[in-house]
């Protein structure tokens, strides 16, 4: 009477024979071993640390205009990539390989996002827009958005319209000290 051992030692024996008795039964192993293969080698090399570049000082507090917004698309000496959602300017650098050059988003860098993400579009506004056409599930949407991004990223202060002055900030301040709540429709600039 044979052991347990002995019983799986055969099983085993048998499966191997049938296997390597066979060529298809070779090509399709040959196959899956492949497959594994890449599998494998692709998670080791994503998990590859990068050298993290070095964080960039924070960005002092201050109001732009979409001209000043445009200067920072990823593309400066630093690499800062700033973008505007509903009136607000956030430093998203910290997803460059979002919103930077050859992101899936370098569309919105230096720019205002606000109409592109409220239609589902990876295209944004290179003059100011003031929303207003947008319909109120847009206008909810646009606000979601701000709410991630506030929690998200870096707040730098306001989208300004043209002709409006900027605010001073003091070093110390943030959004919720001076910043009065933003509307989604913003009042047309004349």
């Amino acid at each position: 009477m044979e052991t347990k051992d002995e019983e799986v030692a055969a099983f085993i024996s048998r499966i191997f024979n049938e296997i390597v008795s066979s060529p298809l039964n070779l090509a399709l192993l040959g196959a899956i071993g492949y497959v594994a293969y890449k599998i494998i080698a692709t998670q080791m090399e994503e998990r590859k640390v990068k050298p993290e570049e070095p964080p960039l000082p924070k960005l002092r507090k201050q109001d732009m205009t979409m001209e000043q917004l445009k200067q920072y698309n990823g593309t400066g000496p630093e690499g800062r990539v700033l973008v505007a959602v509903n009136g607000k300017v956030f430093d998203v650098t910290k997803g460059k390989r979002f919103y930077g050059p050859g992101g899936p988003y370098a569309a919105f860098a230096g720019r205002d996002a606000s109409r592109g993400l409220a239609t589902f579009s990876v295209a944004a506004s290179e003059e100011f827009d003031d929303l207003s056409d947008l319909t109120p599930v847009q206008k909810e949407s646009v606000k979601e958005w701000e709410t991630q991004f506030t929690e998200k990223y870096e707040y730098i202060g306001r989208l300004l319209r043209p002709g409006e002055l900027s605010r001073n900030y003091s070093d110390g301040e943030t959004e919720g000290e001076s910043s009065e709540e933003e509307d989604v429709t913003r009042p047309k600039a004349e």
